[in-house]
């Protein structure tokens, strides 16, 4: 069962990715959007870091409802509002049980991932998020951590060759084509996060 220390451990783990990643993230931006995705997820996740760190919610849901919170209040942008659905609308989904099995996590990770597309009004192929965490989800299912990790970095790569449908860069038309999306990117940080700590976990 995975319990409310490992879903702080992820939010640990995924605030470092993006520390790390923050300026190739920037850098993606740059090229299709506003060149800020970089910075406002590291200010998003530092803020959902320090928050873990002096409170220390008692059930996976509660965790990712203070980081959703966090996220919706300190990044500006689209990318609060939806990593912000992301996490609150899977904690919800995990509702107030002490621990969770693979399986009541990916389907509440369903969940998040349905809300982020209802909000976005994205889809699949559409060069956003979506294209890294629907794969993700798929993979998931089974509970293969390793699994959701290499189909979100697949669908994040996958972007590259796509026009943007959604988002800032749409308004680019064919000039977003061979750009990788950042969203994406991001977005196979966090699933890659999350496979980081069920690794480390089972040692």
């Amino acid at each position: 069962m995975l319990d409310a220390d490992f879903f702080r451990r992820w939010m640990f783990a995924t605030a470092e990715a993006v520390d790390h990643e923050a300026a190739r993230l920037t850098e993606l931006d740059s090229a299709i959007g506003d060149a800020d995705h970089g910075a406002n997820l590291q200010r998003g996740f530092t803020a959902v870091a320090q928050a873990l760190e002096k409170d220390a919610p008692d059930t996976p849901g509660a965790v990712l409802a203070l980081a959703g919170r966090q996220l919706i209040s300190k990044v500006g942008g689209a990318s609060g509002p939806l990593y912000g659905t992301l996490l609150r609308r899977t904690g919800k989904a995990l509702g107030d049980a002490a621990g969770v099995s693979e399986a009541e996590l990916a389907a509440a990770l369903r969940a998040g991932v349905d809300a982020v597309a209802a909000l976005g009004g994205a889809a699949p192929g559409d060069k956003t998020m979506i294209d890294a965490l629907v794969p993700a989800v798929d993979a998931f299912e089974d509970g293969d951590f390793a699994a959701a990790r290499a189909a979100a970095e697949h669908g994040a790569e996958a972007t590259t060759p796509l026009q943007a449908r959604k988002g800032r860069a749409s308004y680019l038309g064919p000039r977003s084509i061979g750009h990788q999306d950042p969203g994406a990117t991001s977005s196979a940080l966090l699933i890659g996060a999350l496979a980081e700590t069920a690794e480390r976990s089972a040692r």
